[in-house]
């Protein structure tokens, strides 16, 4: 059986990290590589994190706008279907341009597709990803639910392939990443914050990088405010602020960039790799983010996280108590950094709602039926 994973971005390296050992053991697995996310630190460093190997091909697609973008991974995509490959299903993982792109250009080319966390729903069609989860999903003759309520997603609305109920591929990555990777990081040094973990003078982790926050002036004017009023009020909580590309481009152009940089309690600081990230949220007092899958990485480390969202496809965690939702509303999230602290009682639905950890062997079972 011929297996071919299409990649191009942070999440979906992190999920092919999960179940490239287990359908390696039954298959021949190839990894296309888009290239939607060209800087290193957000692509070829998490291959080196997780002894993934060099990929098979790579689209060097880089930024651009959605449609485009898209246009190019399927127009270079067709070339390398048309060509001596002959892959039995294509695997495609979460909600990325990549994702959709590589379950369309399958699809219009017979192959079977595969679609790892299936089922998501934040109902917010403002959010580019919610559009490429459900024509992903629509696309794909094998569907991978993560939780209960991707399954009740799925079945709601009549998808033709077949579901599948296999918990979520994070609780393997985490798990590893806490047991065997985590010695390794340095991040803590070289922050200054390996004094922090008795709290005395805790930080607050934040990333903002979704295309309704870093496309919203206002939005992120709110967000600036609301680190300025906490610099005011709380003079000892930093916050540590791995910038996305994008959202320093955004602040660089709005002419805001100064303006956050001047917050004397935030420390901006370049994208960091997997590891060093999985420490940063191990050790931090609470997340602020809009990243769908920090909010579940949080969840599965028991830290508390303040979503900057109106909506989230991790219903779960909030409804568990380990996830609030605050918009970019500036009082809701000062409030939440300073004021809300969810009992420990919330996390301890993380096997209940996302599994026992054994994702990458149903994965790999459901393929070899």
């Amino acid at each position: 059986m011929k297996i071919v994973s299409v990649v191009g971005a942070r999440p979906n390296f992190i999920k092919l990290a999960a179940v490239h050992g287990a359908i390696s053991s039954i298959s021949d697995h190839s990894i296309i590589h888009t290239g939607q996310h060209y800087d290193y630190r957000l692509s070829q460093i998490f291959f080196k994190e997780f002894n993934l190997p060099k990929p098979d091909f790579n689209l060097g697609v880089g930024s651009g706008a959605p449609g485009y973008q898209m246009g190019e991974m399927l127009k270079r995509f067709q070339k390398i279907l048309d060509r001596d490959n002959k892959f039995d299903i294509v695997l495609v993982y979460g909600d990325t341009n990549s994702t959709f792109a590589g379950a369309f250009c399958a699809t219009r080319s017979g192959i079977k597709v595969a679609h790892v966390e299936a089922g998501l729903r934040s109902f917010d069609r403002r959010m580019p990803e919610e559009t490429n989860r459900i024509l992903t999903d629509h696309l794909s003759d094998y569907l991978f639910a993560p939780t209960a309520a991707a399954l009740k997603n799925l079945k709601r609305e009549h998808v033709t392939g077949r579901v599948i109920h296999t918990g979520d591929v994070s609780v393997e990555i985490v798990r590893h990443a806490v047991k065997k990777l985590l010695p390794s990081s340095q991040i803590l040094r070289s922050l200054q914050l390996d004094k922090h973990h008795n709290n005395t003078n805790p930080y607050i982790l934040m990333t903002i990088h979704r295309a309704e926050n870093t496309s919203s002036e206002e939005g992120m004017i709110s967000l600036i405010r609301a680190c300025e009023i906490l610099a005011y009020n709380t003079r000892d909580l930093k916050i540590i602020f791995p910038i996305h590309p994008r959202t320093a481009n955004f602040l660089k152009h709005m002419k805001l960039y100064r303006r956050f940089k001047k917050c004397k309690n935030v420390h901006l600081i370049n994208p960091v790799g997997y590891i060093d990230f999985i420490a940063l949220m191990k050790n931090a007092k609470k997340i602020v983010t809009d990243s769908g899958g920090v909010q579940k990485e949080s969840y599965l480390l028991g830290i508390p996280c303040i979503t900057v969202r109106k909506s989230t496809e991790w219903v779960e965690t909030v409804e568990a108590g380990g996830n609030i939702l605050t918009d970019t509303n500036t009082h809701k999230i000062v409030k939440a950094v300073k004021d809300w602290n969810p009992p420990s009682r919330a996390f301890s639905k993380r096997s209940v709602i996302f599994g026992n950890g054994r994702t990458s062997e149903k994965i790999k079972n459901s393929l070899m039926q």
